[in-house]
C-alpha cells in the first residue's frame, strides 16, 4: 500500500508544487497519516492485538490501554493517542513522501 500511495503523492506534489496554497497541503498530509493510522487500526482489528501492537511501538501503557478499549472506534482513536505509536516520523521511515514540504 505504501508504495502505491507513495507513486501518486509523488506524481500529486510535481503537479502542484507551484501552488501557492501551504496550508492546504499540511491539512491533507494530516489527513493522510490519520488515515493511515485508522487503517492501520482497522488490520489489527482486536483490542488485545491493538494493546501488544502499540506497546511493542513504544506507546505508554496508558494510551496502549485506552486505544484497546476502544477498539472499534478507528477514527476517533488514529487522530488522538495512536499519534503517539505511529507519529509522522514513522510513516517517513516507511517512505510515505510529504506534501507539505
Amino acid at each position: 500500500m505504501f508504495n502505491e500511495l507513495r507513486s501518486y503523492l509523488t506524481g500529486w506534489k510535481a503537479s502542484f508544487r507551484l501552488a501557492e496554497t501551504p496550508r492546504i497541503f499540511h491539512n491533507l498530509d494530516e489527513w493522510i497519516r490519520h488515515r493511515l493510522r485508522m487503517i492501520q487500526l482497522k488490520q489489527w482489528k482486536r483490542g488485545t492485538t491493538i494493546y501488544r501492537a502499540m506497546k511493542r511501538l513504544g506507546a505508554n501503557e496508558d494510551a496502549a490501554r485506552q486505544v484497546a478499549a476502544n477498539s472499534r472506534r478507528w477514527w476517533t482513536n488514529s487522530a488522538r493517542l495512536l499519534n503517539t505509536a505511529l507519529p509522522t516520523r514513522y510513516y517517513d521511515r516507511m517512505g510515505v513522501p510529504r506534501l507539505a514540504r
